[in-house]
């Protein structure tokens, strides 16, 4: 028995390990390696709610030293309230490709923004959301390109992001409506494919600013001045000056602007020639990964093994929405850019991105009934079908030919021929009109967004109508077919394609300075005197958002104060960290005892991923165990 005589403590100690085990496996799973299998991300459900306007509060000390720096692309520190949740140590730059050029020669700050809430402290998110883009909405009077094929996309089951729209202020002063963009990144990844996914890559060419970043300082003026819009002699629709851009021919010699890499063309096995891929990947990637890429573009190139190369049907979806929007400025345009490329075990498949310039936007003279009844079977522009692999394999193979008309049908029966459509738009350009309204930096007048919106709605549901003609027959669905016989076409001729804002034609009309730098006639003309909703249903006077910060000293409102999300590292002297301002965060105070509990969040809440519970399986299983044999021994001794 002397043998034993500590069996009590020893049996104690063993399930105080194991427990031990279990809530280290429950509360911090991730950093040690362990990754959730529930694919749900916190963020889907807040941010990204579509049913209302969100607000986002940029918080900077020097707000216009930072605009000053903005076409660099730089990082810089700031805080961000979202819907009244603060988050500080946040890293923010100004994106884009054309548009930088653009905002700075319109003489308006107003850029796209990329916001970076892992930068500083990568284990740092929104609950669960690593990046967020803000689109400044430039070049389009709509407010709803981007947005409205998002959600195309997100109603076919296509893997897109997540988006919503966003109203902004900057240390509390009105600076304009966005639309917010879950980054495909890290978190999009693991929403989609969860823990154990594949490879992710953004295909850009070198000659078109891929080095840059988002790209670099392309104009249209270096674009191919041959390319001409087909039909011309057809009136079927209002144009611009003769001067301004024609629609590309979609069967032009060449494979458009880009490299072939970006098309996806097999060319050899060397690294170097798919340096526009490998140079913009996403995720870290190693020989082996570019060896089963390039593997992967050689079978798409042969046509063999499409199923084991190509997840088709995910693919075939993206495409039927995509030939749908009559977007140029993407893989299938002159450009070659604006996709990502998703591989897993040698399986591709494409996700979509920046859809500004669809409904015809990328060129400014674009005829209407031209893009209305654009064939979905000829859907190239600046080059042909065979110069993009990766959709070329649709048309080549007969079955799947009638896989995409079937899914087309499919899309234009639920989404247009439902209602479902028409009720979308119409809810929607009601819940963001009186963001539009009072917004000091849009590019273009209110009455040039309801004539935008207008003429989105009309071109889709003309656009429809069209499909299904060419689905029946009645209308041609290639070009060589649209050659032979032009007739029996929708007529779209009331339509102007730059009412909905183009490539050449963003400006618009307000191009006020924002919060801030507004003149006194500004001031007086940007805020309508209505009463605007804001993002909770509530209504405040004169179009203006409750402020839901407090500047330090001064005494309480009475409002509800932004729950701070924030680590234990953001408690400690901010000047200990290289390039943060030591005040940097003294615009966001946290207030225990005013705290908003129906959304307040721990920093653990807000920084971490939902608890997979199927990681307690073989903790409790072990605990068990011990609990069992602890038990059968003491009866032994």
């Amino acid at each position: 028995m002397s043998t034993h005589k500590y069996i009590d403590r020893i049996c104690c100690a063993v399930l105080a390990c194991i427990l031990l085990l279990t809530v280290l496996l429950m509360t911090h799973a991730e950093s040690l390696g362990i990754m959730q299998t529930d694919s749900h991300m916190g963020y889907e459900d807040l941010l990204f709610d579509t049913s209302s306007v969100h607000t986002i509060d940029i918080v900077m000390d020097d707000w216009d030293g930072f605009l000053e720096t903005c076409t660099d692309e730089t990082y810089a520190l700031c805080s961000v309230v979202i819907d009244n949740e603060a988050y500080k140590n946040v890293a923010i730059r100004a994106k884009g490709n054309t548009s930088l050029t653009q905002v700075e020669s319109y003489g308006n700050n107003r850029y796209s923004f990329k916001i970076e809430f892992d930068h500083y402290d990568n284990s740092a998110t929104y609950h669960g959301l690593d990046k967020l883009s803000l689109n400044n909405l430039i070049q389009d009077n709509t407010y709803m390109k981007d947005y409205l094929t998002y959600q195309m996309r997100g109603s076919f089951q296509v893997d897109a992001p997540l988006c919503s729209f966003v109203y902004i202020t900057v240390n509390g002063e009105d600076w304009g409506l966005y639309l917010a963009v879950e980054g495909v990144e890290d978190s999009f990844l693991q929403r989609n494919y969860g823990s154990d996914s594949g490879e992710l890559y953004k295909p850009d060419s070198q000659s078109m600013g891929g080095g840059r970043g988002n790209g670099g300082d392309f104009h249209m003026d270096d674009s191919d001045d041959s390319a001409e819009q087909p039909d011309e002699s057809v009136d079927s629709g209002n144009t611009d000056s003769q001067n301004d851009r024609k629609m590309p021919d979609k069967q032009q010699n060449g494979g458009g602007m880009g490299s072939s890499d970006v098309s996806l063309i097999y060319s050899d096995d060397e690294y170097t020639s798919y340096q526009n891929v490998f140079d913009n990947a996403k995720t870290e990637i190693t020989d082996a990964d570019k060896d089963r890429l390039i593997a992967a573009i050689r079978q798409l190139n042969e046509n063999t093994n499409i199923e084991e190369t190509v997840d088709t049907d995910e693919v075939i979806r993206y495409f039927v929405v995509h030939n749908f929007v009559c977007n140029f400025d993407s893989y299938t345009g002159s450009m070659i850019h604006n996709y990502y490329l998703y591989e897993e075990d040698g399986q591709l498949s494409m996700i979509p991105w920046d859809y500004n310039l669809a409904f015809g936007g990328f060129m400014s003279s674009s005829d209407a009934t031209e893009l209305v009844n654009y064939p979905i079977d000829s859907p190239v522009s600046g080059g042909t079908i065979e110069s993009r692999p990766m959709l070329a394999w649709i048309f080549s193979n007969e079955t799947y030919t009638e896989q995409y008309h079937q899914y087309f049908a499919e899309w234009i029966a639920d989404y247009f021929d439902s209602g479902y459509f028409s009720d979308m738009i119409d809810r929607v350009q009601e819940m963001i009109a009186p963001y539009v309204e009072k917004d000091p930096t849009k590019f273009c007048t209110y009455e040039e967004f309801e004539t935008g919106i207008e003429t989105l709605k009309e071109f889709c549901l003309l656009r429809a109508d069209s499909v299904r003609g060419q689905l029946d027959g009645s209308i041609a669905s290639t070009s060589d077919g649209r050659a032979q016989n032009p007739d029996g076409r929708i007529d779209a001729s009331d339509l102007t394609i730059s009412d909905m804002g183009t490539m050449n034609h963003g400006k618009g009309g307000d191009t006020a300075q924002p919060a801030g730098d507004k003149t006194e006639n500004e001031d007086s003309s940007a805020v309508s005197e209505r009463t605007v909703p804001n993002e909770r249903g509530s209504s405040t006077e004169n179009g203006t958002q409750p402020d839901v910060r407090r500047q330090p000293g001064q005494p309480g409102n009475g409002q509800d104060e932004p729950a701070m999300a924030s680590d234990a590292a953001s408690q400690q002297d901010e000047s200990m960290q290289p390039g943060v301002p030591s005040d940097e965060n003294s615009n966001v105070e946290r207030s225990e005892t005013t705290r908003r509990e129906t959304q307040s969040v721990s920093p653990d809440q807000a920084q971490s991923e939902p608890i997979d519970w199927r990681l307690l399986i073989p903790s409790v299983m072990v605990l068990a165990a011990g609990i069992i044999l602890a038990g059968l021994y003491r009866k032994r001794v």
